[in-house]
């Protein structure tokens, strides 16, 4: 297994697959310092010759970063479901996509490509989310809510059932979303210190 990125989901993410078994063969950062991480070493430049044959992870939390990065890869995609995760198998999840430790996801559910579901969050039945998509810790989607490519859903957000939020929206940590959100909006709830961007 090969991973792309050196920081925190990185980590996490190497952590998941060598309690797993899996062989860390080489880790890829471009715009990193360190030389390595959890004693793997970092190749400060991809190239597509290196292991060629070995799957590859993007392991970078920023949807835009990790989107950038992902059209430059030629390596085989691999994808990450944590041993502690639930998921069901009447479930989808399509290639890159990671899954962490007490995730749960439900029947009926389509995770797109390259998406993060993050530690403890819950993702209910016939859910939608589209590529790129972040849901961070702790994070609630209840039933039939869609997700647009490239939106991040902040620590302990909760998304009403039959909600959809377009692509590229910031929803911020401890929301509420009771209604459909558009394309391109960045909604925080009313006693964040991002009080004067909250979409009503």
């Amino acid at each position: 297994m090969l991973i792309y990125g050196s920081g925190g989901n990185a980590k996490v993410l190497i952590d998941g697959l060598l309690e797993k078994g899996e062989i860390i063969e080489a880790i890829f950062d471009d715009f990193t310092s360190k030389s390595s991480l959890l004693g793997i070493k970092i190749e400060k430049q991809y190239t597509s010759s290196l292991r060629p044959e070995s799957s590859l992870i993007v392991a970078i939390g920023d949807n835009q970063t990790r989107a950038g990065v992902v059209k430059k890869i030629k390596h085989p995609i691999g994808t990450f479901i944590h041993k502690k995760a639930s998921v069901s198998r009447l479930s989808k999840i399509a290639e890159g996509t990671v899954v962490f430790t007490g995730a749960i996801i439900q029947a009926g559910t389509t995770i797109g490509k390259h998406c993060i579901i993050n530690t403890s969050s819950i993702i209910d039945h016939d859910c939608t989310l589209g590529d790129f998509v972040h849901v961070s810790p702790s994070a609630t989607l209840c039933g039939h809510v869609e997700i647009g490519e490239g939106t991040m859903i902040g620590a302990g957000a909760k998304i009403i059932q039959q909600v959809k939020i377009g692509k590229n929206c910031i929803i911020g940590a401890g929301a509420v979303i009771t209604h459909h959100i558009g394309d391109n909006k960045l909604v925080f709830p009313p006693h964040s210190e991002q009080k004067d961007r909250i979409v009503r």
